[in-house]
C-alpha cells in the first residue's frame, strides 16, 4: 500500500473492473488514494492498484449482511481523510415481470440495496473527512424508464435509490452529502456481444454510447460536494427519457 501522504481517500465497491474500476482510475489520476473493494477479482484488483499513484485493495462478500459494515468500520479506524464511498459493486441476473426467481430476487435485494445501505450507514456513522464526506449509489436509468426484464435487479435499484433521500434526511453533520448516479446501458451485459452492444447502447436521444469514464466523471463532480444532497444524476445520454418496452439487450435482437 503506497503512503497516503495527505491524500483524499475513497473507496469504491466493486472496483476491480467494468464502471467501478474506471472511477477507481479517474479518482487516483486525479490524486486520491483509492481503496479497491473486489469481491472474486483478486488479480483484477491487484494489477489496478499496482497501476495507480496511491491504492490499495479490500475484499468483502456483499451478499453477507456483516462483512461489508464491517470492512467499512476497520477502513475508518486508519483513514484519517475518507471523503467519498462510492457503492458499484452489484449483481445483474435475469428474471422477469412474469417469473420472479426467489434466488435471484434475495441476492438483488441484499447486494444491490441492503449491503449498499448498511454501507453507507457505518461510513457516515465512522469515517472522519475534512469538509463532510459525500455517500454515492450508482443505481440505474431504469429508476423512471422501467421494463419488465431484470425484474428482480430493477426492484434492488429502486430500493436503493430510496435510501437516496432517507439517508440524506438523517445526516447528523450539513457538511455530509448522498447522492446518486443512474447509468443507463454502458458496458456489453448479461451475454451480449460487442457488436450488440454497439447498437443496443445506442438507443437514446443523443444517439450516443455513454462511457464508464462519464460515469467515472460524474462520480468525481459529485465528490466536490457542489448539488444539494439527495440528488441523483443520470450518465445515459438520454435514454431515461426516451420509453423503451423492453431492455435494449433484446430491442436490439428484434
Amino acid at each position: 500500500m503506497s503512503e497516503l501522504q495527505g491524500r483524499p481517500a475513497m473507496l469504491v465497491t466493486g472496483g476491480a473492473k467494468r464502471i467501478g474500476a474506471a472511477i477507481a482510475r479517474a479518482f487516483g489520476d486525479a490524486g486520491w488514494h483509492v481503496v479497491i473493494h473486489y469481491g472474486r477479482s483478486q488479480a483484477q484488483a491487484e494489477e489496478l492498484a499496482a497501476d495507480l499513484p496511491s491504492a490499495e485493495i479490500v475484499s468483502a462478500d456483499l451478499d453477507d449482511w456483516d462483512q461489508g459494515p464491517a470492512m467499512v468500520e476497520a477502513l475508518a479506524t486508519r483513514l484519517g481523510d475518507w471523503r467519498v464511498l462510492v457503492n458499484c459493486g452489484g449483481v445483474f441476473d435475469i428474471d422477469s415481470a412474469q417469473a420472479l426467481d426467489p434466488a435471484i430476487f434475495t441476492s438483488a435485494l441484499r447486494v444491490n440495496a441492503a449491503t449498499p445501505a448498511r454501507l453507507g450507514q457505518a461510513f457516515l456513522g465512522h469515517a472522519r473527512a475534512a469538509g463532510g464526506r459525500r455517500l454515492i449509489h450508482v443505481t440505474d436509468q431504469k429508476l423512471v424508464n422501467p421494463n419488465p426484464d431484470f425484474f428482480s435487479y430493477t426492484m434492488s435499484k429502486h430500493a436503493l435509490s430510496a435510501t437516496i433521500p432517507m439517508l440524506s434526511m438523517a445526516r447528523t453533520d450539513e457538511r455530509d452529502r448522498v447522492y446518486g448516479i443512474a447509468p443507463g446501458a454502458i458496458l456489453a451485459s448479461h451475454d451480449q456481444t460487442e457488436a450488440e452492444a454497439e447498437v443496443s447502447h445506442r438507443m437514446n436521444l443523443l444517439g450516443r454510447r455513454a462511457t464508464a469514464q462519464d460515469v467515472a466523471g460524474a462520480a468525481l463532480f459529485l465528490a466536490g460536494g457542489w448539488l444539494a444532497s439527495g440528488e441523483t444524476l443520470y450518465v445515459d445520454s438520454g435514454q431515461h427519457l426516451t420509453a423503451q418496452p423492453r431492455d435494449v439487450l433484446f430491442l436490439a435482437r428484434q
